[in-house]
């Protein structure tokens, strides 16, 4: 049962929530070399359950969470349900002292994230938000030839999701509003980058940002940009959209001796990664990026990887709930400047602030306006 010490073996797993998700964290623990074994899965459609369960083997099938707690001996359960149910499922189990792995986004708003922080001290489990992009190998690199200086100091950064949804992706009930899914492409798309990015380069220090609503039939936005003052002095720019037909995510660092640049779509590897050397810097440059870590791309098996490592040393899942609070809270600034016209700064947004409770704070100013109609196919 949940709680109970973790016996010898694979790490045991229940999957909540079996959509399209659902289907890659199966994958990629498939990857993982008999580490980890799918032992439950929920979903509130029992015909859902039933199927994903048939195409992977797993034997027991539940439609209510605190019934497979109840039942199942588990490790871990993967989030993988729509996050407006994050904090509930999240808080429930950590309560019982199973470690969550959730998906992005971890939670609708930072009172959440600070409520599920609450249930892991009290359950004394761990709370990680999957963040694969951080485990590849040359996102390692950059990391490391960073710590060591070889690329001089960062100086500015471009950090952008430009993707496209047409307005048929916003039929599922729970997309594009407030309540249910938290925001638009800053909090749903965008966080990926912006995530792989401040884990790169450091904490944020201010934001200022703009937003719109240009075309989507949502309640949030479908578009926003921002300029973002790191700690460290250098100065990035963001754009999160769903309107970008070639749809591309792309991040560059500029340095005192290099840029590095990474383009991909969903998930990358080594091709991605370019690095260009600063006039006069070729040969150590060219030297540096002969360097390990390398030749792993991103992916949920490589954050998976890392997980199973943690659990099976007593230690605390990556991604810490601390650092995806982070990333979370220069979202939340993202729609407080946007909304209010002000520069906004790392802490400004507490208990007292309309954005800590809900991204969408004091209200979007397009809130009073029609919904766009979706366009005619």
């Amino acid at each position: 049962m949940a709680g109970a010490s973790r016996a010898s073996g694979p790490v045991r797993v229940g999957i909540i929530g079996t959509g399209g998700i659902a289907r890659i964290h199966a994958e990629n623990l498939r990857r993982l070399d008999g580490r980890a074994v799918m032992v439950a899965a929920c979903d509130i459609d029992v015909d859902r359950v039933r199927a994903f369960q048939a195409a992977w083997g797993i034997e027991a099938g539940f439609t209510d969470l605190e019934v497979l707690l109840d039942a199942v001996d588990v490790d871990i359960v993967h989030l993988c349900s729509p996050p407006g149910l994050h904090k509930e499922q999240a808080v429930a189990a950590l309560r019982r002292g199973v470690d969550v792995l959730s998906e992005k986004p971890p939670a609708l708003s930072l009172a959440d994230l600070d409520e599920i922080a609450e249930a892991e001290r009290q359950g004394g489990a761990s709370f990680a938000t999957v963040s694969q992009h951080r485990f590849g190998g040359r996102a390692e690199w950059l990391r490391e030839r960073i710590a060591d200086g070889t690329l001089g100091r960062p100086t500015t950064a471009e950090c952008n999701t430009l993707w496209y949804r047409p307005d048929s992706y916003f039929d599922v009930p729970w997309r594009g509003n407030w309540e249910v899914e938290g925001g638009g492409p800053t909090m749903g798309h965008g966080i990926h980058q912006l995530d792989t990015m401040l884990s790169i380069l450091g904490p944020w220090s201010e934001v200022v940002a703009v937003a719109a609503r240009r075309a989507r039939p949502v309640l949030t936005e479908d578009l926003t940009r921002a300029i973002v003052t790191l700690e460290s002095g250098a100065v990035v720019g963001v754009v999160n959209s769903l309107l970008s037909p070639r749809e591309t995510s792309y991040l560059r660092f500029d340095f005192e001796f290099a840029t590095v640049e990474l383009e991909h779509l969903y998930g990358y590897s080594d091709a991605n990664w370019t690095v260009t050397a600063a006039p006069g810097h070729e040969e150590e440059i060219d030297a540096a990026w002969q360097l390990g870590p390398h030749g792993v791309g991103s992916g949920h098996a490589a954050q998976f990887s890392a997980v199973v490592d943690a659990i099976e040393a007593g230690e605390p899942l990556p991604v810490t709930l601390h650092s995806a609070r982070r990333t979370m809270e220069l979202i939340a600034g993202v729609y407080a400047s946007a909304f209010t016209g002000a520069r906004v700064s790392a802490g400004d947004i507490d208990a007292a602030s309309p954005f800590y409770r809900t991204m969408e704070g004091s209200g979007a100013p397009w809130k009073d306006e029609p919904i766009p109609a979706a366009a005619v196919v």
